[in-house]
């Protein structure tokens, strides 16, 4: 009979990194000593004022002395100042329907295999109900504390819904940018893009002109080659862009890196969901896009992404963005990059989706369809840079969005044209 005589030495080191484990502490710092509240935005509605602040993962970590982040977990703080008569209820359940509470986000964290670890989880369970949100906020009171979300990186954007005495809904939006998501915009200076005598100003009808004559399609590098089809064009300034597209669930886009290269890689090889992924260039205006958004679905493999180019043209002082939009339904091989992703033939489709998408979002003002990209019926599709085949009617839909919810009904259709199916 053989005898594994590494076994003994094996237990022990298993025992030696449990016991270091449970020996860990447990020592979180005082909110007022992490910068995160520098970052903090304030909104006031009547009698009501709400503070928002959302620390990063390392933040999060001072504040808690534990990797919160590492569970998925993203504490938000916020306080709540009722200088009215009458009391205010906080609703967690609009910030985020899917909270932690307190002592769970507590438990996922707590020490385990050591004597001292029993005594440190009960402080660490008093410390975190302490730093809860109270949902009750009497007249003339003021609270603060945490609400345990899931996590966002990047950009994250939720509500604050106050209710009053008489069941009156107060709603405070917020879009806080988080440190540490290195997304592709970050490094773009749009105001730098073009110089000021290459931007042109115009009225609706002009630039309904104008959009019939940009480019039909994404190109190569070189501009050599055709590429999917620039079917979207969007209206609205830097924030009102941003904000409408998070507000409908769209994630921004991680640039390429060997941390986002690493993940990108595992999701694709074990279909996992990474919702930053970096998204591969096209080319227009002889540059990659400044902005790629993406909405992922169950794995990386199905997603609906989009790019945006910030062009030189100006609707009534606001900023006009081409964008180019596709849907992935899975992958396969090819001889140019060996694999890629495969698209929904159906470009149409998906650029409707964004409609619809953006319209529900509350993030919609007005939309209309112009010519531009040319048809390409189904029986006769083009194809993309990658050799997959896409068919449209040949219209580019144009939106105009708002980072203020806009009502559904309030939603105008822009007669420019009117494409078949309509």
């Amino acid at each position: 009979m053989s005898i594994n005589r590494r076994a003994p030495y094996f237990a022990l080191t298993i025992i030696i990194i449990l016991t270091a484990y449970g020996c860990a502490s447990y020592a979180p710092r005082p909110i007022e000593d992490v910068p995160f509240l520098e970052r903090s935005q304030t909104q006031e509605n009547d009698n009501l004022r709400v503070t928002a602040a959302v620390p990063s993962a390392i933040e999060t970590r001072q504040i808690f002395s534990v990797d919160l982040y590492g569970d998925g977990i993203q504490p938000v703080w916020l306080e709540i100042e009722n200088n009215d008569k009458k009391p205010v209820w906080f609703l967690p359940v609009g910030l985020d329907s899917r909270y932690f509470t307190p002592l769970e986000a507590a438990y996922l964290n707590h020490f385990r295999f050591s004597l001292a670890a029993r005594r440190k989880n009960l402080k660490m369970d008093r410390y975190f109900f302490d730093r809860g949100k109270d949902e009750y906020i009497g007249p003339g009171n003021t609270r603060s504390g945490f609400v345990f979300t899931n996590l966002d990186e990047g950009t994250k954007e939720f509500n604050v819904d106050l209710v009053t005495e008489d069941r009156a809904v107060k709603t405070f939006t917020f879009f806080i940018s988080v440190p540490g998501l290195r997304a592709d915009h970050h490094k773009i200076d749009f105001e730098a893009l073009y110089p000021a005598d290459e931007i042109v100003f115009y009225d609706e009808d002009g630039l309904r002109k104008a959009l019939e004559s940009l480019p039909c399609c994404t190109t190569n590098k070189n501009g050599t080659e055709q590429g999917d089809p620039l079917n979207l064009v969007v209206i609205g300034d830097e924030k009102d862009m941003f904000h409408a597209f998070i507000r409908a669930g769209w994630d921004e886009t991680e640039t390429i890196h060997t941390v986002s290269a690493w993940k990108t890689g595992v999701s694709f090889l074990f279909g996992g969901r990474y919702r930053y992924s970096p998204v591969s260039p096209l080319y227009v205006y002889g540059r990659s896009q400044d902005v790629a958004l993406q909405k992922a679905r169950e794995t990386i493999h199905e997603r609906n992404h989009l790019r945006l180019w910030l062009a030189p043209l100006r609707l009534e002082g606001k900023l006009v963005w081409v964008v180019q939009i596709s849907r992935d339904i899975g992958v396969r091989f090819t001889l140019k990059t060996i694999v890629t992703h495969k698209i929904d033939s159906d470009v149409d489709e998906t650029r409707d989706f964004l409609i619809q998408d953006l319209w529900y979002s509350q993030a919609l003002k007005k939309f209309a369809f112009a010519k531009g990209v040319g048809v390409a019926p189904m029986s006769e599709p083009r194809g993309n840079l990658t050799g997959d085949p896409y068919f449209t009617d040949g219209y580019r839909v144009v939106l105009w969005v708002s980072s203020q919810p806009i009502d559904f009904k309030g939603v105008e259709f822009v007669k420019w044209e009117i494409p078949p199916q309509l």
